[in-house]
C-alpha cells in the first residue's frame, strides 16, 4: 500500500494551494521541491528585516472576492498599489499610459487634447493594413512617441529580438486610460502580504510535510511509487523526456546591492526603457512594505536567454511551441495517475490570483472525479 494519496512535485504556490485543500479533505500530501526553500517564485529572502523578492517583484492583485478573501484568510495583506514608473534615458514617465503619461510626453492637459494627439500619431501610420511584426501593430495603436519612449526598447531587451522580427499579436492593443491615475492594475484588490510572501506559504503548507533539495527527476522510479496520484508542477516538457521537444521560454537575472542609504529611487519598480540600458527594471523592496530602514536593498533585473541551469519564466506563445505543447498535452491526457498545473505544467505565465484559483479549480475536479 502506498504511503501517500498525493505526490505534489513543486512547493510553489500552486502546488501549496492544491496541498492545503487536499489536505483539508484528509488526503495524506507530500510535498517535494528541487530549491532549498518553499514558494517558488514568490520566495523572498529577509535581507536586513528588507523582504526581498528573490524570483522578481510579486504584487498580488484580483478582481476576484473569491480568491482575495481566500488568501487574506491565511495572512493579512497591506495595501500596496502599484504604480510604477518608466524611465527614458534622463526622463521619467507615469505608469500605465494615462494622462500623467500623456502630459509628460507632450504637455496636453485634458483627456480630448490626448485623444487627439494619440489620432495624430496614428495616422502616420495608416497605411499599415496587416502589421507584419509588433513594430508595425505598435505604431499603429499608438503611434511614434509612445512606442518609441516606452515600449520598443523595453520591448526588445525582453524578448532579445528586434521588435521587427516579433509577432503582432505579442501587441493586441494598448491601454490608454484618459484619467490621472498611476494605479497600474484595474484589480479592485491587491496588496503583499505583512511579513512577505513567505507567511502565506507556511500558512498554506502548515502541517504538511515538506521535503526541500529533491530533485524529482534523480530517483523518479521512487517517487512515481510514493502515492496513488502526482500533481506535477515543473516542466511539462522535462516529465515526459522531451520526447516531442524542448518548449522555449526567456529567462531573467537579478544583481542585488544592499545599499546604505535609506531610499535609491522613491518607488518600489522603475523600468527602464531605452534599449542601450540592459536591465528592464530596478526594484526597491522595502516600498513594497512601507520600509523605514536605514538602508535599502535594490535588484537590477536582467531579460536573459534559457538554457539548462536557469529559471524559465516566459513561455513563447508563438506558433511553434503552442504546437508542440499541444502534443505535449495529449501525452499528458493519457496519465491516469499524474496531473499537470502551474505555469510550467501548463507553459503559461499566470499571475498569482490566476495561479491560487487554478488550483483550487484543479483540485475542484479531484474531488469530482
Amino acid at each position: 500500500m502506498k504511503k501517500y494519496d498525493y505526490l505534489i512535485v513543486g512547493a510553489g504556490l500552486f502546488g501549496a494551494v492544491f496541498a492545503r485543500e487536499a489536505t483539508r479533505a484528509g488526503k495524506n500530501c507530500l510535498v517535494i521541491d528541487r530549491r532549498s526553500h518553499k514558494g517558488g517564485n514568490v520566495y523572498c529572502e529577509d535581507v536586513d528585516g528588507i523582504h526581498v523578492h528573490k524570483y522578481g517583484a510579486h504584487i498580488f492583485h484580483t478582481d476576484n472576492k473569491y480568491v482575495w478573501d481566500y488568501v487574506n484568510s491565511l495572512v493579512p495583506f497591506n495595501h500596496f498599489i502599484n504604480s510604477p514608473l518608466a524611465r527614458f534615458r534622463d526622463r521619467l514617465f507615469n505608469l500605465p499610459f494615462n494622462m500623467n503619461t500623456f502630459y509628460q510626453l507632450w504637455g496636453v492637459v485634458t483627456p480630448a487634447e490626448a485623444k487627439e494627439k494619440i489620432k495624430e500619431q496614428c495616422a502616420a501610420y495608416s497605411h499599415i493594413v496587416t502589421p507584419a511584426n509588433l513594430e508595425e501593430q505598435a505604431l499603429k495603436l499608438c503611434g511614434k512617441d509612445v512606442y518609441e519612449c516606452l515600449i520598443k526598447g523595453y520591448t526588445e531587451k525582453q524578448w532579445g529580438r528586434s521588435a521587427k522580427e516579433l509577432p503582432a499579436f505579442i501587441i493586441r492593443r494598448v491601454p490608454f486610460r484618459f484619467v490621472y491615475d498611476n494605479n497600474y492594475f484595474n484589480d479592485r484588490y491587491q496588496g503583499i502580504p505583512e511579513g512577505g510572501y513567505n507567511k502565506l506559504i507556511d500558512a498554506l503548507l502548515e502541517g504538511i510535510e515538506v521535503r526541500l533539495n529533491t530533485d524529482f527527476f534523480t530517483e523518479r522510479t521512487r517517487w512515481e511509487d510514493v502515492a496513488d496520484c502526482i500533481l506535477f508542477t515543473g516542466c511539462i516538457d522535462e516529465y515526459f523526456d522531451y520526447q516531442c521537444g524542448h518548449l522555449e521560454y526567456r529567462s531573467l537575472r537579478f544583481e542585488e546591492k544592499i545599499l546604505e542609504i535609506d531610499d535609491f529611487q522613491g518607488n518600489a519598480v522603475v523600468n527602464y526603457t531605452a534599449r542601450e540600458i540592459p536591465y528592464t527594471r530596478v526594484i526597491e523592496h522595502k516600498h513594497f512594505e512601507y520600509g523605514k530602514q536605514p538602508h535599502t536593498v535594490i535588484t537590477y533585473e536582467y531579460p536573459d536567454t534559457y538554457e539548462p541551469g536557469k529559471e524559465p519564466y516566459y513561455p513563447v506563445n508563438d506558433e511553434k511551441n503552442g504546437a508542440m505543447y499541444r502534443r505535449y498535452q495529449e501525452l499528458a491526457l493519457q496519465c491516469k495517475n499524474v496531473i499537470f498545473g502551474g505555469r510550467l505544467g501548463q507553459y503559461t505565465y499566470a499571475d498569482m490570483d490566476d495561479t491560487v484559483a487554478s488550483a483550487l479549480e484543479l483540485w475542484e475536479k479531484e474531488c469530482n472525479r
